[in-house]
């Protein structure tokens, strides 16, 4: 049987080389509360650790080592650090049952929808395979980004009303980097501007209010690289010859791997 951990055990992290926002995706801050510690070790995707691989063949980060064991999958390490720390706070996910439910809907839907859309459109290649067919992603994307938002909390401002859930953290990492298909993608993102958006505008407004409230939070400002960081990481994506295993799922039609 395990034994207790106790406060001055160490809880190794393994996350990307960049900087990753442990804090707002969920992962209690142990250091500044003196409960815990939560260390973190920097991985290159291009290059693992071996000390990753044999906690996770896959490799994949973010990868937690809890007692020995391994834990994987971002949005599993977010319901486990709540559920194995129930003392600490704000909650990420609802009291109630059936809005807790609701939050599983709309976190697999960010996960099994707009993520592999996302990268659908950022890996397509108009020279390659038809300029007609960027469009087409770039309105498939838009679309479930529009599906997504007419879910919302009326008044919001965040997903589930006014406190930040484990919803907004799924789909943040994302929706901070949309600047990337202005950058990378001829035709830009397509989001209309503020007051241009027709029988669409209620949703963009309500989009932009919940965006505008995540992009300044504090912790993700702290937490998140310049964006020349990101340049020649994302360059990969939108050339298409990333070879992250995102990448090429994307490539080969599957989901999220």
């Amino acid at each position: 049987m395990a034994r207790a951990r106790r406060k001055e055990d160490p809880i190794p992290i393994y996350r990307r080389y960049f900087r990753a926002s442990l804090t707002f995706r969920g992962a209690p801050p142990y250091p500044s509360s003196n409960k815990y510690i939560l260390t973190s070790q920097s991985v290159n995707p291009y290059h693992k650790l071996k000390s990753l691989l044999d906690l996770n063949p896959r490799g994949l980060v973010p990868t937690l080592q809890y007692h020995n064991r391994p834990l994987y999958e971002s949005t599993v390490l977010c319901e486990f650090l709540e559920e194995a720390y129930p003392d600490h706070t704000p909650r990420l996910q609802p009291a109630d049952p059936y809005e807790r439910a609701r939050t599983r809907i709309w976190t697999d839907f960010v996960t099994s929808r707009i993520i592999p859309a996302f990268h659908r459109f950022l890996q397509y290649q108009p020279a390659r395979d038809g300029a007609e067919g960027l469009q087409k992603a770039r309105e498939e994307f838009l679309g479930y980004l529009k599906e997504f938002t007419a879910e919302m909390d009326a008044e919001g401002p965040y997903f589930l009303g006014g406190e930040l859930s484990l919803i907004d953290i799924a789909i943040a990492p994302w929706a901070v980097r949309l600047w990337m298909f202005d950058h990378f993608k001829e035709g830009g993102l397509g989001v209309p501007e503020e007051g241009k958006g027709g029988e669409d505008e209620k949703a963009w407004a309500r989009w932009r209010k919940w965006l505008a409230v995540v992009e300044s939070r504090k912790s993700l400002k702290e937490t998140m690289s310049d964006r020349e960081h990101y340049l020649p990481i994302y360059q990969r994506y939108a050339d298409d010859v990333a070879q992250s295993e995102l990448a090429k799922a994307t490539r080969s039609g599957r989901g999220v791997p």
